[in-house]
C-alpha cells in the first residue's frame, strides 16, 4: 500500500532524512519511531505530498506521490502533531468544511461527519467553538478530520497526545479497528502504545532506518539468551550454587534479598530454551519454597534504547 524507496531530504547542510527504505502493506499498522529530530516529521510530511524529498520515491496505493500528488491526497488521511483546527469554527461547521475540501458528495456530507464525529466520540461537542474545547477534544477532532472521506490511508502523528487515560484507551481501540479498512502508520512517543497496537515497528535514528520488524521479532533478536525472574525461600547461597549446576543456565543472580530468608534471583538461559518446568522440580526437591517465578521480557523501551544509542544499529 505504501512503499518509501531511497528518500533523502536535505535542508542546506542537514540532511533529515537520509536514503530511508521502507514497506507498509494493506490493512497494516506501523509504528514509526524515532527520538527527537530523528527524521520521523519530515517522512512523514513528504509521503502525504506536503514537501517535496531531494532523492528517492514514494508511491501511495500505486500512486507516486511527486508525479500524482492530488490522487495520493485523496487517498490519505493526515493528523499531524498539531491538528489543523480552525479556532473560531464550530466543530460540525469545521468539519462539513474539511468533507467539502475533500469533496464529498454533498448529500452524503452530514452522515459523514455523523460517521466520523461518533468514531471520534465528539458527538457532545459538535456545537461548541473549536476554541472553547479541552486539548482531548481537539485532538480527537483532528482525528475525526483525518476519517473524513474514508481514506484507505492514515498517518498519525502523536494522535494521543493530550488525552486522559480513558481517552487514550479509546483512541487506541479506534486505531485497532481501523487496520481492518485502513493501513495506518502511527508516530508516537508512547513506546507500550506500539506494543499494544501496532504489527511493526520502523526505527529511524539520525534520518536513516535502524530498523524494521515486528515488536516480538526485534525483542527475540535483542535478547540473545532468556531471563526469568525468581522469588525463593530458602538459603541464598546454596541455592545459587544448586541452580547454576543446571545445565541451560548461564548465569544466577541475587537480586535483592528480605527479611524471612526469601531471596530473588535473576536467571539467565539458552535463548529459546523453556526451563521452568527442571527449575522449579530443583526448587520443591532441594525443600526450599518457590514464591514467584516470571519470564522477562524487553520492553519496547529497551529494544529503542539500545537502537537509537548504538553506532552500528542492527542490520
Amino acid at each position: 500500500m505504501i512503499e518509501v524507496k531511497g528518500l533523502s531530504k536535505q535542508f542546506g547542510d542537514i540532511r533529515a532524512v537520509d536514503d530511508l527504505t521502507f514497506q507498509v502493506k494493506k490493512g497494516e499498522i506501523l509504528g514509526f519511531l524515532g527520538p527527537n529530530a530523528a527524521g520521523k516529521t519530515t517522512t512523514m510530511r513528504i509521503i502525504t505530498g506536503f514537501i517535496p524529498s531531494s532523492n528517492g520515491t514514494v508511491s501511495v496505493a500505486g500512486f507516486d506521490v511527486f508525479h500524482d500528488s492530488m490522487e495520493v491526497k485523496r487517498r490519505i488521511g493526515y493528523l499531524p502533531e498539531n491538528p489543523p483546527l480552525y479556532q473560531d469554527m464550530r466543530v460540525e461547521d469545521y468539519l462539513e468544511f474539511v468533507a467539502t475540501i475533500k469533496g464529498v458528495n454533498r448529500r452524503s456530507v452530514n452522515t459523514e461527519i455523523y460517521r466520523v464525529a461518533e468514531k471520534s466520540t465528539i458527538l457532545p461537542v459538535m456545537d461548541s467553538y473549536i476554541a472553547t474545547l479541552s486539548k482531548g477534544f481537539k485532538q480527537r477532532v483532528g482525528i475525526a478530520q483525518a476519517l473524513i472521506g474514508d481514506p484507505p490511508v492514515l498517518i498519525l502523528d502523536e494522535p494521543t497526545v493530550g488525552l486522559d487515560p480513558r481517552q487514550i484507551i479509546e483512541v487506541r481501540e479506534l486505531i485497532k479497528n481501523l487496520a481492518h479498512e485502513h493501513t495506518v502508520i502511527l508516530s508516537t512517543h508512547i513506546l507500550p502504545e506500539v506494543s499494544m497496537i501496532c504489527d511493526r515497528v520502523v526505527i529511524i535514528n539520525e534520518g536513516r532506518l535502524v530498523v524494521e520488524d515486528t515488536p516480538e521479532n526485534l525483542t527475540a533478536r535483542l535478547k540473545g539468551s532468556e531471563t526469568i525472574r525468581v522469588e525463593v525461600e530458602g538459603p541464598s547461597a546454596k541455592i545459587m550454587n544448586v541452580l547454576q549446576a543446571i545445565p541451560e543456565i548461564h548465569s544466577v543472580i541475587c537480586t535483592a534479598s528480605r527479611d524471612g530468608g526469601i531471596s530473588e534471583f535473576s536467571i539467565s538461559s539458552n535463548l529459546g530454551t523453556d526451563i521452568r518446568r527442571e527449575l522449579a522440580a530443583t526448587i520443591v526437591k532441594n525443600g526450599w519454597g518457590l514464591l514467584g517465578m516470571k519470564m522477562e521480557n524487553l520492553s519496547l523501551e529497551d529494544i529503542f534504547l539500545k537502537l537509537t544509542t548504538s553506532e552500528e544499529g542492527m542490520n
